[in-house]
Order: structure tokens, then C-alpha cells, then sequence
């Protein structure tokens, strides 16, 4: 099977609203009038994001994920994707299970895929995802204020829990284990929160390397600090050790929800978008003037945190 024909096989779609889609030297798209165009891309390396023997359809499934993540803490509203894939061989029984698993997320979120690469080499993917948002309105990591509450979507740590059960350095069992597991090979992009944050957080990040590292790319770009209360963090509530749990949702990374911030009088609009969406949103700390992050325990001591989160260089 040739190049073309893998492409042709696998990765073409109709893309209605493209310009031009999959075929030519690049993809046209037209971006609707009064909005801006957001753009992320994410590169999965096997070895290092994922293992060699990972099921090819959650596979598809977290590529394009971890993308629409990106758009989700930006307040856009995904449109268009290119892939990228190097493929030590054409295994056509791995390409059709990835692809249905990046076209059943696609589909789902109305994203086209408009164009990419393939190449023969060890195995990596790399999605760049464009998305619209109104002028002005993008979420940012720059807007945060002194005073401001900090939030965050969902349930903090069970990627990281889940990878420490697959490596045998935690075990997990029953439900709290499909749980674990789900959240790290087939995270849910929360792109709905995102759009209705817009008018409502000053700021917001996704969380991909760990809360602690990434809430401090907002305390960095906004010129703040922040306090956070260890015991407010929405963690697994049983069967982890409850320590491991709150180092897990500090600093473990690949949650893929949201953290944001937002002015306290947006309490009550928060906690009614909480129950609209289905979805629990926990105010965690606060913003304050200053630098750096302090994290404090049950009675109000700072605590010394070893590990902020991931990197990929340090």
C-alpha cells in the first residue's frame, strides 16, 4: 500500500466546510466574519506519551483530544485538523482502528480533517487544530486578577493514577480502575465548558502537565500569585490512599480538564453552569498579588511540594 493509498484509505473525508480539504498542496478554510482563528498543535511520541502495544482506537481517540483541549481553555469552537503521522509500517489493521478512533472524537466535536502527512519512522502523531472564537472574546492565561477564585472541571489525578497502575507502581482495582484508566486513554475534552466560560473567566488553561505547572503559566503570563487549599481539590474519593490522590491531582498531569479563574461574584454562575453542563466545577484558591504558588494543608500550613509536574527537557 502507498502512501497515497493510506491517505486515500484512512484519512480522507468530506470536509463541507473547507474551502479545500484533503488532495491539494494545502487546505483552504474561511474563517467567519468577526471571528479569530485559534491554533494549537500537539505531537504524541510512542515511548514517551504512549506504549508501543496501546489499543490503536483509544489511540485515535486521545490524538485528537489532547488538541481539542487546547481549543477548550481558549473558548473556541473547533473546526478544522490536519495529521501528521510517522508509521514504522502501513499495519492496516492499526490504521483503521486509529482512524475510527480520531473520526468517532471528530465527528462528535464537528471537526474536519483537512489535510497532513504521513512518513515511514518511528512511531509518532501530531494533530494542528484550528478552531473560530469571536474577536476579543478568547479565553487567555493573561487576564487573571488579584481576588479572583481559581477553578478547575472534573476530578484532578486519575490519568496519572491510572499510569501508575499500567507501570505497577500503584494498584488499582475495580472501578476506581476503569475510571483511572478511561481518564488517561480516552480523556474527554471539556469544549462546552470552554464556550460558556467565555464572558465569565478572566482566564483558563488546560490541564496537560500537572495543575501545580500549569496554573503557574497563568500566575506567570498574569503577573500574580496564588494560594491553594489542599483539601478543596476534587480527587479520587476511594480506593487510593488519599496522600497519593492529592500528589496525583497536584502535579500528575494528562487530566486534560480545565483550570480557570474568575471573580467571585461569578460564584453562583458557576455553580448553576456546573449543574447545566452535568459537569463538577470546584473552586480551589485564590489569586492574590504577588508571585508563585503556595499550597496549604487542613490547618492552613504551607506545605513544601516537591514536584510541580511534568517536563519534557528537565
Amino acid at each position: 500500500m502507498s502512501e497515497f493509498d493510506l491517505i486515500q484509505r484512512y484519512f480522507t473525508r468530506s470536509a463541507s466546510s473547507a474551502v479545500l480539504g484533503v488532495g491539494d498542496d494545502a487546505a483552504l478554510v474561511g474563517v467567519g466574519a468577526g471571528n479569530e482563528l485559534a491554533i494549537s498543535s500537539d505531537m504524541l511520541v510512542c515511548g514517551t506519551h504512549f506504549t508501543a502495544d496501546a489499543d490503536p482506537f483509544l489511540l485515535g481517540h486521545k490524538t485528537l483530544a489532547v488538541n481539542l483541549s487546547d481549543l477548550a481553555a481558549m473558548g473556541a469552537v473547533p473546526r478544522w485538523a490536519t495529521l501528521a503521522l510517522a508509521l514504522p509500517d502501513a499495519d492496516e489493521d492499526w490504521l483503521q482502528k486509529f482512524s475510527a478512533g480520531f473520526f468517532a472524537l471528530a465527528g462528535a466535536h464537528g471537526v474536519e480533517l483537512i489535510g497532513g502527512d504521513t512518513t515511514r519512522g518511528p512511531l509518532a502523531l501530531c494533530v494542528t487544530i484550528l478552531g473560530e472564537v469571536p474577536r476579543g472574546r478568547a479565553l487567555r492565561r493573561d487576564g487573571a486578577l488579584a481576588g479572583d477564585d481559581i477553578w478547575v472541571s472534573g476530578t484532578l489525578g486519575k490519568a496519572a493514577l491510572g499510569l501508575a497502575d499500567e507501570q505497577g507502581r500503584h494498584t488499582l482495582y475495580d472501578q476506581v480502575r476503569d475510571d483511572c484508566l478511561k481518564a488517561l486513554h480516552q480523556p474527554q475534552p471539556r469544549v462546552a465548558l470552554g464556550l460558556a466560560l467565555r464572558g465569565i473567566a478572566r482566564s483558563a488553561i488546560d490541564i496537560s502537565d500537572g495543575l501545580l505547572a500549569d496554573l503557574g503559566h497563568i500566575l506567570q503570563r498574569s503577573a500574580v500569585g496564588a494560594e491553594l487549599e489542599i483539601e478543596t481539590l476534587p480527587i479520587v474519593g476511594t480506593g487510593v490512599e488519599k496522600k497519593l490522590a492529592q500528589q496525583c491531582a497536584l502535579a500528575g498531569g494528562d487530566d486534560y480538564e480545565l483550570c480557570f479563574t474568575a471573580p467571585a461574584t461569578a460564584r453562583d454562575t458557576l455553580v448553576a453552569l456546573a449543574e447545566q453542563l452535568q459537569l463538577s466545577l470546584t473552586r480551589i484558591g485564590q489569586i492574590h498579588a504577588g508571585h508563585g504558588c503556595v499550597v496549604r494543608d487542613a490547618a492552613g500550613k504551607e506545605m513544601k511540594i516537591e514536584k510541580a509536574g511534568y517536563d519534557h527537557f528537565a
